[in-house]
């Protein structure tokens, strides 16, 4: 039962150790104003980051108009740094901000900072609680998403047996997302049963490979199908599955593609990979900051799209392209 979905259209067209790079600097040429605007990621390390930043750049580039100031700090579970970035750019005032929180609750009062000065920010990839008023949302639909893999999942085990849901991290809005979709769309099929949903493998691949072993210690021996829900616990996971020898035995549907999960498509060790559109996501965040400072008007939601990519469509235009995204180097 081979589930795809909602691929993303561009609607909006014209509508730790930290670092920085710009993109887009330079004089307009036609005498526009330059805007400055910063796009600040989870985290820095993982891949799916650097195909937001080609996106963002893409955009900046586009417009002629604007120059992208990337920055955020290495590991996603460093709040407290994301936070001291956040700051630090309404210190120099930015026109614009464009942010991923990598925790819901914990952002709302910096990102709030930012709006009562003036600096209009979009939020992207993960959600942000109630407190902010920031411009717009461009995101996956992770519920969705979750929904998608635990249809994929129940399809390759046959729609019975034990499954596994391995959490990623606590106050992630895109993960919880992505686990409630999960477990909600699971419990539709009633041979199958949970047999653990409230581990978490934390920000690393190591974490996640270190909690992967613990699961598969304890339920190795019954598992029949296992989920995990971000590139970091997806690769962690892979890993202790063939350190286990259970990988191609035990299916498994990751989210976020890697080179490694992408062999394992190749090779009967993943069984399906959503996908989400990160290229979309840093172009469309832009261009909503530019049209707002611009006087256009604005959505509030832009849902970026997903995709399941599967042993049987790996090589299918839109699964390439997803598998595949644009990245910056």
């Amino acid at each position: 039962m081979q589930r795809l979905v909602v691929p993303f259209m561009l609607l909006i067209l014209g509508c730790s150790s930290s670092s920085i790079t710009t993109s887009g600097g330079g004089s307009s040429g036609n005498g526009q104003k330059k805007y400055r605007i910063a796009v600040i990621p989870k985290g820095t390390a993982h891949e799916f980051w650097k195909s937001v930043h080609a996106g963002a750049s893409q955009a900046a580039k586009e417009r002629g108009n604007a120059e992208i100031i990337w920055k955020g700090p290495q590991v996603e579970n460093d709040t407290a740094g994301q936070i001291s970035v956040v700051r630090n750019f309404i210190t120099k005032r930015v026109d614009g901000i464009c942010l991923a929180p990598n925790h819901s609750e914990s952002l709302v009062d910096v990102v709030q900072e930012a709006v009562e000065s003036d600096i209009p920010v979009v939020i992207f990839d993960s959600g942000l609680a109630a407190g902010a008023d920031y411009l717009c949302y461009v995101a996956t639909d992770n519920y969705h998403g979750g929904q998608l893999a635990a249809q994929q999942l129940a399809s390759v085990i046959g729609e019975e047996g034990n499954v596994i849901l391995m959490r990623y991290r606590a106050g992630s809005e895109s993960t919880e997302q992505r686990e409630n979709g999960f477990l909600d769309e699971i419990k539709k099929f009633p041979k199958i049963n949970i047999l653990s949903s409230d581990q978490y493998g934390e920000a690393t691949t190591q974490s996640a490979m270190a909690k992967s072993q613990q699961l598969l210690v304890k339920y190795g021996h019954e598992v029949d199908g296992i989920f995990a829900v971000c590139e970091s616990n997806c690769n962690g996971m892979l890993e202790a599955l063939e350190n286990a020898g259970l990988a191609g035995k035990v299916k498994y549907v990751a989210f976020d593609p890697s080179e490694k999960l992408i062999d394992g498509l190749r090779s009967d060790k993943v069984h399906g990979i959503v996908l989400q559109d990160p290229v979309a996501m840093g172009y469309t965040s832009v261009n909503m900051i530019l049209d707002h400072l611009q006087g256009k008007e604005t959505k509030t939601r832009i849902n970026t799209g997903e995709y399941v990519a599967t042993p049987t469509n790996l090589n299918a235009p839109e699964s390439q392209r997803l598998l595949h995204p644009k990245m910056d180097e």
